[in-house]
Formats: structure tokens, sequence, C-alpha cells
């Protein structure tokens, strides 16, 4: 049997079922974990002035493994509290970074650097100076992965299944997955 539905609405069935309490039934749909994640730490990082998880879960590729060793992104202060923080018309904000000792001054001569790849990464300028913070970092330092190891037919397939990938850290990044799936 089939219904037909107007333009415009979806089909529901069972729309006058009721549960337990008499109240209908809710429909559940799956949803991908990272939207949920985002929304348990959105008001942390809100109140740290950033807009989403994305600058402290990719500082690494931000910046780069050996500069993530030693530093991390604290907070994002914005000129005169802008409502307009996100937007690309509004005035550009100070990252506060916290770095762990003498590595701070080397932080503080490839700034632009840092600033230019952030900003890269958002694709807007969104950052304009890095404020530098000594301390002990807050997390763990971040720790590779030991390589897996594969039979040598296995590695020949990884290799030439990445071997026509022209940005090298795009077939590095498809090696691994290539390594991570058959060596299981």
């Amino acid at each position: 049997m089939t219904r037909s539905v107007p333009p415009g609405q979806r089909f529901v069935p069972n729309r006058g079922a009721t549960g337990a309490f008499g109240r209908p039934h809710a429909r559940y749909i799956a949803k991908p974990l990272a939207d949920l994640v985002d929304g348990c730490i959105a008001p942390v990082l809100a109140k740290q002035g950033f807009a989403a998880a994305d600058i402290i879960m990719a500082w690494p590729d931000i910046v780069g493994e050996r500069l993530a060793r030693h530093a991390e992104p604290v907070r994002l202060d914005w000129p005169g509290g802008s409502r307009r923080r996100y937007a690309e018309e509004a005035e550009p904000a100070t990252l506060v970074v916290r770095v762990t000792g003498a590595f701070a001054l080397e932080l503080q001569h490839m700034a632009p650097v840092v600033i230019e790849r952030v900003n890269s990464h958002f694709g807007w300028r969104c950052v304009a100076r890095l404020a530098l913070r000594q301390g002990p970092l807050q997390r763990r330092p971040i720790v590779a992965d030991p390589p897996r190891h594969l039979s040598p037919a296995d590695a020949r397939t990884v290799e030439d299944h990445v071997a026509d990938v022209g940005d090298e850290k795009l077939q590095a990044a498809l090696r691994r997955l290539g390594q991570a799936v058959l060596s299981r």
C-alpha cells in the first residue's frame, strides 16, 4: 500500500501512536558524533573566544608537529568585545598561546608564520598578532602512534595506490590510511 505525501512534507508512520506516558513517540534520527561533541564543548570554547574546536583540534596540522609539542592555543582576544567576532568585517584578534620555557623565543621569531598559517586555515584574517604566555602545557604532549607493520605485499599495494598522488601531504595521509586499513 502506497500513501501519497504532499510536496514539502515527509511521511511519518504511526503519527497518532503514543508511548507509555501518553505522549507521542518521538522520531529520532542518528546524528554524527562530531555534531554532538561540538555542541557540548561550544560554551567552554566560546568563553575562550573560539568559535569551534577547530583551532584546538587542528593545531598540530596548522603549526606543525614540532611547534604543537611546545605550544598550545589558549584563547582568542577580540578587540573591544567585538560582537561580529567571526565575520570577515571584524577586527582581527590576538591569539594567546601557552608555550613551554625557552621555546618562547623561537615561537616569537616564528609569530608571522604562525599567524599566516592560522589565517590561511580559516580562510580570512582573523588573527593579527600572537601573545605568548610561558608555562606548562595543559594537555599531554602529542605522541605519534607507532608505525604499523605490514607484509611486503601489502606495503607494495599501498605504495602503488598512492604513487600517482601529487600532493605530498595528501599522499602521506593516504599512505597512513592504507597502512591502518591493511594492518588490521
